[in-house]
């Protein structure tokens, strides 16, 4: 489902984990704090905590699609509102990796 007024789309847990067995070329990017990273990820996930967006969205590349997670979607939805308005092909993660977990894609999640 596309954000038309913010530039991004929700993708269900279950589309993500069809792009990842597909080995698609995505950047899945946790914006969760260090210690909720710790503690539940999503495998091969990168951490950038949403008060860092600001000044290290440049390390982000440009032409990959990048997909977007928090615990339960309202920071990522922040993220790449703000990632999309940046020039960036985005996704939000609907209902973050507790949903992820919840669905049965969880099996890729890692502690």
């Amino acid at each position: 489902m596309r954000n038309r007024d913010h530039g991004f789309e929700n993708i269900a847990p279950e589309d993500l984990r069809e792009m990842l067995d597909r080995k698609d070329d995505l950047l899945l990017l946790d914006v969760r704090t260090p210690m909720e990273h710790r503690a539940d990820a999503i495998a091969g996930s990168q951490l950038l905590p949403v008060q860092e967006l600001s000044y290290r969205a440049n390390e982000l590349p440009k032409g990959r699609e990048i997909v977007v997670y928090c615990r339960v979607g309202n920071r990522s939805a922040f993220a790449a509102a703000y990632l999309a308005r940046l020039g960036f092909t985005v996704k939000n993660l609907e209902g973050g990796i507790d949903a992820w977990n919840r669905s049965g894609a969880g099996a890729y999640a890692v502690a």
